[in-house]
């Protein structure tokens, strides 16, 4: 061989050493989500650690020495945990279950995770009640939660994902643990808050909340296609929406027609495009109509509900202690959407009728004397409307101004209803798949669950479906005794409404059912909390102490019977 072959093989030879090299160096262990810095592992139950690397590559999983936790419940923790992982990728290696404490450093091979807490870990799941953010219940609570940080409280919040194919494995990577401060509370579910913090005063353990919710979901969307087997119809169901290409055109044609929709509703919207816009400072609205804030007489033709935009306006006398200041404008909820402006000025919008309406009126807006609030109301479909016995004023220092009684009022823009939405989270199957399957390998202490408005109608099969919920998320979680916790539905609706009232009084009795017929489950009242006016009543706080309370009372009963 001569020189000049003999160093071209050489070469190739370095080249293809290198790039196995390379492979092997970029090839890196992988940990799912949950597995993550700041995560809070369960106390008392065996820890599995899991993930994936290469095929055949060798795990070492350890505590660091210099913390490796006190109080290990089942066998000594050893120094060092090794696995290999199989031909697919996959690894798994579990610890010995612990006491509480912490924080502890957990090293997987060279990836390091720091700040473990071990404690109770809650699931905390259901619909918008459950996911309703603390910041939706700082009118009731603002002193409370702005005094309050423990870091040793975590949330991990799972993101709102539908699949339909299959259990899928792990969560975005950018779901992550946060702990309670004030950098961070507002994100946490205001009835998980409030859950963990009086079980925290109780117990002094740490607290990791697993928040897998979403508003408006039926509970079989939570369910897995095997728990639902007795459930055919909900099976077939979700097979019409596997088709990924087939959604994307329903999305499509949806948002087209939506986009279509806006489109007329603002070339038709006077208001918009009079020379003088109607929300403008200097509009002379003498020849409007004048309405009381809570008539409905205005979003009606008589018969049926006019949709479209609706314009508001209102003159306000201020005080020349305000003058130049910035204010807080409370326009309680409407529905369904709408925008405002204060003396010409746009100060905020909302696209749906249930958040509270807090916009704030930016320093130098306001003046001493006569000031108008303009609202632009948007009725996508039903009745629009103001919701009574909410805050209507504006709100400067310790001094207010009301904004009840007489509007001046015109239409803008008359519309049909819009086009209606598909949710695909509304569909069976698709949340097990998506937000529960990936928690399944994650030891969990029990359930809180907070759901049943979007199965009222069909309350006849509901005790029937969370019963097969509860048995399917305890063979996902591998625990036949897996603590539940329900929720009860919450008083709504005026007394006017009687039809109403009784279905849900009605869904409260078969949340009950399930409660008294399924091991280890309890019924939490809430019945007494609610608001009528509201589906999203703002006292999570006693609902999250009486939850606390009822998981503390069965603590204390397992433990007598341990003893006897």
């Amino acid at each position: 061989m001569n020189k000049v072959r003999f160093n071209k093989v050489r070469l190739i030879a370095a080249v293809l050493l290198c790039f196995c090299a390379t492979s092997r160096v970029d090839a890196k262990v992988k940990l799912p989500a949950l597995i993550s810095d700041g995560m809070v592992l369960q106390r008392e139950h065996p820890v599995k650690v899991w993930g994936t690397a290469d095929a055949g590559e060798d795990i070492q999983v350890r505590f660091l020495k210099n913390t490796t936790p006190n109080g290990v419940k089942s066998g000594k923790l050893k120094a060092v945990y090794t696995a290999t992982a199989d031909a697919d990728g996959k690894w798994s290696i579990t610890l010995p279950a612990m006491k509480p404490g912490g924080p502890y450093v957990l090293q997987v091979n060279d990836i390091e995770l720091k700040d473990i807490l071990v404690g109770d870990v809650w699931l905390c799941s259901g619909q918008s009640n459950m996911e309703l953010p603390v910041s939706r219940v700082t009118d009731m609570f603002r002193d409370e939660i702005a005094a309050y940080e423990n870091t040793e409280i975590r949330l991990l919040k799972v993101p709102n994902l539908f699949n339909f194919h299959a259990p899928q494995e792990d969560l975005p990577e950018y779901a992550s643990w946060k702990p309670l401060t004030q950098k961070n509370v507002m994100d946490f579910s205001a009835l998980a808050y409030f859950f963990a913090k009086a079980m925290y005063e109780k117990s002094g353990i740490p607290v990791g909340l697993i928040n897998s919710s979403w508003g408006g979901t039926p509970v079989e969307a939570w369910i897995s296609e095997e728990g639902l087997k007795e459930f055919p119809k909900y099976i077939n169901d979700k097979r019409q929406y596997e088709d990924d290409a087939f959604l994307k055109s329903i999305k499509q044609t949806e948002g087209q027609s939506f986009h279509r929709w806006n489109v007329s509703l603002y070339r038709g919207d006077a208001g918009l495009h009079e020379a003088t816009p109607w929300y403008a400072a200097n509009y002379d609205d003498k020849d409007w109509k004048t309405v009381d804030l809570y008539s409905t007489d205005w979003g009606s033709n008589g018969l049926n509900p006019v949709n479209g935009s609706h314009w508001f306006r209102k003159e306000v006398e201020v005080p020349q202690s305000w003058n130049g200041k910035e204010a807080t404008l409370r326009l309680g909820c409407m529905v369904d959407a709408d925008s405002v402006y204060v003396n010409g000025t746009f100060v905020g919008t909302i696209s749906y009728q249930y958040p509270p309406r807090v916009y704030t009126v930016p320093a130098g807006v306001l003046k001493a004397g006569k000031n108008t609030v303009t609202v632009r109301l948007i009725s996508n479909n039903g009745y629009p409307h103001f919701v009574k016995e909410k805050p209507y004023k504006i709100i400067c220092g310790r001094e207010e101004v009301s904004l009840l009684g007489e509007w001046k009022y015109r239409l803008g823009a008359a519309m049909p209803p819009a086009p209606g939405m598909m949710f695909f989270c509304y569909k069976p199957i698709c949340l097990y798949n998506a937000m529960i399957a990936p928690l399944q390998n994650y030891g969990i202490r029990g359930v809180l669950w907070y759901q049943g408005e979007s199965n009222v109608d069909r309350r006849n099969e509901y005790a029937g479906l969370l019963t097969a919920m509860i048995a399917d998320w305890r063979r996902t979680f591998n625990n036949p005794e897996l603590p539940f916790y329900i929720v009860e539905l919450a008083d709504f609706l005026s007394k006017e409404d009687t039809g109403g009232r009784r279905a849900w009084a009605e869904m409260r009795k078969e949340q009950a059912r399930v409660a008294e017929s399924n091991r280890n489950t309890r019924l939490i009242r809430n019945s007494d909390l609610g608001e009528w006016n509201d589906i999203h009543p703002l006292d999570k706080k006693t609902l999250g102490n009486r939850a606390a309370e009822s998981v503390w009372q069965d603590c204390r009963e397992q433990e007598q019977k341990t003893k006897k």
